[in-house]
């Protein structure tokens, strides 16, 4: 049972070519969805105990073909009487499909060709709204589950659960096949997929909810759909700006957690543990892109990351870059969590006092005013002003509205030695 935890992002990182391969063949979002994640969960009881086969994409493309045969023609079984059912849908196609050992080789055939970017645009169709876009693709190829998901977007599970399924029902009945888009409808879905790419690699490098900081399964792949979009569109800058922020900030993945898997602030953590290569490529792309011209939001950050990145003791921080270019990020693209950040980096350059004036502003925005991190960094700075009850209480309260458990006890630790006199 030691192999648990790779089985489990090895299962991770192949849901969404399974499922890339199932709806390729067979057309029916939903339904694929369904088999492939009986399919997962076969894999998670079986391959600890009898080991990894030899092929693990091909036998879970096989098992979840099975079962998709197996579940519509048990529905058709029950709704024999309508004689209807299926006829004018791609499900009908299942019930001619060869079967047992030929379509096990038709599905160890399907299953070398990975349909993860193609998977992604099908995703963030244009007839989802923004939100079920991204709830969709977390769903399907981030592989989060509906908590997390309904965690991040902080709203009940339930109406995350009927997002979702909307959402699969909208892109099963707009019959899109799964291929990457042309060029013009490429570019309408473009930004959606960023963003969802974006999120995916956030949720992988902070996990919203759980007992691990970090979900290293995510980010990996969210930076390996990022690269293949990026050989796809090769001259689009914001696609290379996010892949450089990608590479910046999950070079300091390793040092990001200590003993016990307690979370490390960027100001503490040992740079010796960064991964140097990552960050020698981030740098590079960053340097490659931003001279071009029109610079966007995901290059802005990639600049930010690029300077902590450059900074071989925090005390070498160039806060006036950051600063700068938050400015400049806010301006391009203003929303609370840019807004937050730069809080922190006029404290760095201004003083915290400076920098809780910022924070008030974000006191009437709902959607941070009772946010943890908001509180987190209000803390901090009260810190710094030296009131170490008030910075006691606001680490206890943020403490309380996280749902992570890494920050959950840091923020309680960082509250219990105020509260000590120990720090």
């Amino acid at each position: 049972m030691s192999e648990a935890p790779g089985i489990e992002d090895l299962l991770r990182e192949l849901a969404p070519q399974v499922l890339g391969a199932l709806v390729r063949r067979y057309g029916a979002f939903d339904t694929c969805e369904d088999a492939v994640q009986e399919a997962l969960l076969a894999a998670a009881l079986q391959w600890p105990a009898q080991g990894l086969p030899d092929n693990p994409r091909g036998w879970l493309v096989t098992v979840a073909s099975r079962r998709l045969v197996d579940q519509v023609r048990s529905e058709q079984a029950r709704r024999r009487r309508e004689e209807r059912i299926a006829l004018a849908t791609p499900q009908a196609e299942l019930l001619s499909q060869p079967a047992d050992a030929e379509a096990d080789a038709d599905a160890e055939a399907d299953a070398d060709q990975d349909d993860s970017l193609a998977l992604l645009f099908l995703c963030c169709h244009p007839a989802l709204s923004e939100s079920s876009q991204i709830a969709l693709t977390l769903r399907a190829v981030g592989g989060l589950t509906t908590p997390q998901i309904a965690a991040a977007f902080l709203v009940p599970e339930t109406t995350m659960a009927q997002r979702i399924s909307r959402a699969k029902q909208t892109v099963r009945n707009s019959a899109t096949p799964l291929r990457l888009p042309q060029t013009a409808d490429r570019t309408e879905r473009l930004e959606a997929v960023l963003h969802v790419l974006y999120l995916v690699f956030n949720e992988g490098y902070t996990a919203t909810d759980g007992t691990d900081l970090t979900a290293p399964a995510l980010s990996t792949e969210a930076i390996r759909l990022t690269r293949l979009l990026r050989r796809l569109l090769p001259d689009h800058a914001e696609t290379a700006g996010l892949l450089a922020l990608m590479l910046l900030t999950d070079a300091r993945r390793a040092a990001r957690t200590g003993p016990g898997g307690a979370l490390v602030p960027l100001a503490e953590q040992d740079r010796t543990l960064w991964n140097r290569r990552l960050i020698t490529e981030g740098l590079d792309l960053i340097s490659r892109i931003l001279p071009r011209g029109q610079v966007g939001p995901y290059q802005l950050q990639a600049a930010i990351a690029a300077v902590h990145g450059e900074a071989e003791h925090v005390d070498a921080t160039d806060w006036p870059q950051i600063l700068a270019l938050y400015g400049l990020l806010e301006h391009l693209a203003p929303n609370p969590v840019v807004t937050l950040n730069r809080a922190v980096a006029v404290a760095e350059v201004h003083g915290p006092a400076a920098g809780l004036d910022l924070l008030a502003t974000l006191d009437s925005d709902r959607r941070t005013a009772h946010h943890h991190r908001l509180l987190a960094v209000r803390a901090h700075l009260v810190e710094q002003l030296g009131d170490h009850d008030a910075a006691a209480h606001a680490y206890r309260e943020a403490a309380r509205l996280t749902s992570s458990t890494p920050e959950r006890r840091h923020l309680t630790n960082r509250a219990a030695r105020l509260t000590s006199g120990q720090d």
